[in-house]
């Protein structure tokens, strides 16, 4: 059903657009009308709701399901049924991320599938030759938010905005870009083992980036090697 279910990453996108539309005719007659006919206790924004509410609560009924099954007959299923799940559940969340990129003159559904997205320190260096990298990180680094595609490596400059009075919401306004066909890593850097390098042309530009634990390093890594073979 994996295909079936990634509706929910279409529906959720589009989710602050359904919410705006709301705002502005929710206390219309017609809506009204609709639900004294339907004897409906709520309005249809809280049925709205539901479906991004129901997409978190299938992993956890797979994991309730998984804890009273064990080396049982279609223990294997749920486990694979899980996974699915979860999987769906980082590409829903993703993908709520980059429909908030600004400023890609291009289009981000040509860059390939998004396969990572989050917030990094990043030092940088684009002078040709090879500068040694403890001259580097005396710099103050810069905050950017990095997405990962299978094709690009995109920079952001997250800006958090307040709208309509409501809760703030994030962008991510675009910086640069690397296309992963040209790029290099370094896995390792001499005194901090949450940060790596990825270079470009031969080390004429080297980004330092420093992930918030190991994990999150080791993770990313594995991706971005994944891409490159």
């Amino acid at each position: 059903q994996k295909e079936d279910l990634q509706i929910y990453e279409k529906y959720c996108q589009n989710k602050p657009r359904s919410e705006a539309l709301w705002r502005q005719c929710g206390d219309s007659i017609f809506f009204q009308e609709c639900q004294r006919k339907l004897d409906h206790k709520l309005s249809l924004d809280a049925y709205l709701l539901k479906p991004v509410q129901r997409i978190t609560k299938y992993q956890l009924l797979l994991k309730e399901m998984l804890k009273c099954s064990k080396n049982s007959e279609g223990t294997a299923e749920l486990e694979e049924a899980l996974a699915t799940m979860l999987d769906i559940i980082k590409s829903v969340n993703d993908s709520m991320h980059q429909i908030a990129i600004t400023g890609y003159e291009g289009d981000v559904s040509e860059l390939g599938k998004l396969l990572m997205q989050g917030s990094f320190n990043v030092w940088t260096d684009h002078k040709k030759g090879h500068n040694k990298v403890k001259d580097l990180a005396r710099f103050k680094p810069m905050q950017r938010h990095l997405f990962l595609y299978t094709k690009m490596l995109l920079f952001c400059k997250k800006r958090e905005e307040n709208t309509d009075g409501h809760e703030k919401t994030a962008s991510y306004s675009f910086k640069n870009s690397l296309k992963m066909s040209t790029v290099g890593i370094t896995e390792n850097v001499k005194g901090d083992n949450k940060k790596f390098e990825i270079w470009y042309n031969g080390r004429e530009e080297v980004y330092i980036i420093q992930a918030s634990s190991v994990e999150l390093k080791n993770t990313w890594i594995s991706e971005i090697r994944k891409v490159l073979t």
